[in-house]
């Protein structure tokens, strides 16, 4: 795993998601909206997407819906990255086709580490 999406229309949450990612030796591409994460696909496939939920345009569950329905990237890991942290949430997100999920706020000792748990799972 080399190339991260980050998809996340609050600029704050995305800065730091970059700067740690960056920081663990990722190239690192950044999307604030469903339709900037369709342009950046158009030309680029990512190892893993790292997805917030909602998002503006269209929620990042129809975001996935897409990903999932193209056979270029169907297969790309996608991980919510959400503050929807209710019990269930985990359950309902990973039911919807996600392959993980990380709640924000984000944890930066160990962020890195769990994306990279959930891409080897």
């Amino acid at each position: 795993m080399r190339d991260i999406l980050v998809v996340d229309d609050n600029s704050i949450n995305r800065q730091l998601a970059v700067y740690l990612l960056k920081k663990g030796g990722y190239n690192v591409y950044e999307a604030e909206s469903g339709r900037q994460t369709f342009e950046f696909l158009s030309g680029k496939t990512p190892d893993v997407i790292l997805l917030d939920i909602q998002l503006p345009e269209m929620d990042g569950v129809e975001v996935l819906r897409r990903i999932r329905s193209d056979s270029v990237t169907k297969d790309i890991k996608v991980i919510a990255l959400t503050a929807y942290t209710m019990r269930g949430d985990k359950e309902k997100f990973e039911a919807a086709g996600f392959d993980g999920y990380l709640p924000k706020p984000i944890e930066p000792k160990t962020f890195a580490n769990q994306i990279l748990e959930i891409y080897n799972s």
